[in-house]
């Protein structure tokens, strides 16, 4: 089949168609070092270190915490984990917080050089009452991004008024961020659906499909860019991805036929469009999937004619998804494809509309695209 059929179908007009496990990170990369362990030797810190985590074990300091839901830990003035509770590695699950181990080891590429430095004078030299607050956000590729609020406080003051032990809690405002941002830029889907032509789940389905897609790529050798928060973000984003016809007039976004020249160059603009409104969000894949999901893996789509890894990979998963929902469904100039059929048009446009590779993982899953869209089909 030409590249005509798939073009029309998701176009919708009737005309032409990071993230590695943390490691040991030293912040004070001009040489300057933790001056308290300069003089304590390795053994004799461990011993230490075991013999206060005990202390703190049975200690009024500690008990509050045990089964806590907040997470909480207990550092030493040299900065080395002394405890932690169980809420604590739970909200942490992708790092390693055991005892003895250096809390900018497991928490410094959260956190900003200046962070460390002022962690650091904070503890050892009472800054501010022996208190620093701040944020942090840690990832790695098998976990999405935590954000949380780190407050540091004095756990108790010896006789001369100087710490031995800190309190280390967090607090994770990961969900309550993700929540409100991505109120916030519903609010602009909603409103652009309002214009659309696309009928029902046709979005929900996308965002299923691409999250699947990308899923089966966090598997697979060759994506290192697909890690938790990728696929948790494309399952969001990509129903954003023709926002911008927001933008485009209702007499030619709703026609019924084929788009005059001029007519098909208004409606390429939806990309550009829906770029400029979602520039503003903090992660760049939804401007990616907004400007580039109409772009061809051997060129020839717009709005820039893009090719091959030119093209965001969000991008090229959400051609594909987007595509295969657009087949699936009745469009006035076009009959509802079965899945078979579906399956059988998008590959005869391997390697010219879509990325070949990505293909055969869609090919290899496809079955799993079908049974999405029984299960999420328009009523």
């Amino acid at each position: 089949m030409s590249s005509d059929t798939i073009n029309k179908a998701v176009s919708g007009d009737g005309g032409g168609l990071e993230g590695p496990p943390l490691i040991a990170v030293d912040p004070f990369k001009d040489g300057e070092e933790l001056e308290s362990l300069e003089s304590v030797e390795p053994e004799v810190l461990e011993e230490e270190i075991i013999e206060d985590e005990e202390s703190l074990q049975v200690s009024s300091l500690v008990n509050p915490f045990i089964n806590s839901i907040f997470p909480v830990l207990f550092i030493n003035r040299d900065l080395r984990i002394l405890y932690a509770n169980q809420a604590c590695k739970n909200l942490f699950t992708a790092f390693s917080i055991t005892v003895g181990s250096h809390f900018v080891d497991v928490f410094g590429r959260s956190l900003t050089l200046e962070d460390v430095r002022n962690i650091r004078e904070t503890v050892l030299t009472g800054k501010n009452g022996y208190s620093w607050k701040g944020m942090s956000r840690i990832k790695s590729r098998n976990m999405t991004t935590v954000e949380s609020r780190v407050y540091i406080n004095a756990a108790e003051l010896t006789a001369l008024g100087s710490p031995k032990e800190f309190v280390v809690m967090f607090d994770d405002v990961t969900e309550e961020n993700r929540q409100l941002l991505r109120a916030v830029f519903m609010s602009l889907l909603e409103a652009s659906k309002l214009k659309d032509n696309d009928t029902g789940k046709h979005i929900t389905r996308v965002n299923f499909y691409s999250r699947r897609l990308a899923e089966e790529l966090y598997e697979k050798p060759g994506y290192p860019s697909v890690d938790m928060d990728f696929i948790d973000n494309i399952g969001f984003l990509a129903s954003m991805h023709d926002v911008g016809k927001i933008g485009t007039p209702d007499d030619i976004l709703n026609k019924e036929g084929p788009l005059s020249d001029w007519e098909w160059t208004v409606m390429q603009e939806h990309t550009k469009n829906g770029a400029f409104i979602l520039s503003t969000y903090p992660n760049p894949m939804a401007k990616e999937i907004s400007l580039s999901h109409h772009e061809k893996w051997a060129s020839g789509g717009y709005p820039f004619q893009l090719e091959g890894d030119m093209i965001p990979l969000s991008a090229r998963i959400v051609s594909i998804a987007d595509v295969y929902d657009a087949l699936r469904m009745e469009r006035s100039y076009k009959p509802a494809f079965n899945h078979t059929i579906t399956v059988e048009k998008m590959m005869e446009a391997k390697g010219t509309q879509f990325d070949p590779g990505l293909l055969d993982i869609f090919y290899y899953i496809a079955g799993e695209f079908d049974e999405l869209y029984e299960k999420h089909k328009d009523k």
